[in-house]
């Protein structure tokens, strides 16, 4: 996957979480919704860090195709 495309896709997600949040401003919601939301936090953290994996590639001079997308348990484990 592209940068470009890894991007887009952030941008689709990130829009879908927003969207999801904002129709349910100050109630709270369904056990459905909340996994849906849990779902999506998870797959923006594992694409932000292929993003980031990838530009540190580029970076050093390396393929950026090199990244590998890593598992939520290990991507949702690191300290911000």
């Amino acid at each position: 996957m592209e940068d470009q495309e890894i991007v887009a896709r952030i941008g689709d997600l990130a829009d879908e979480e927003r969207q999801l949040e904002e129709a349910h401003a100050g109630e709270g919601l369904s056990e459905e919704e909340r996994q849906r939301l849990d779902s999506l936090q998870e797959t923006l953290d594992r694409l932000w860090d292929l993003l980031r994996q990838r530009r540190a590639l580029r970076s050093a001079g390396r393929d950026p195709d090199g990244a590998i997308e890593r598992p939520s348990g290990t991507v949702e484990g690191y300290l911000q």
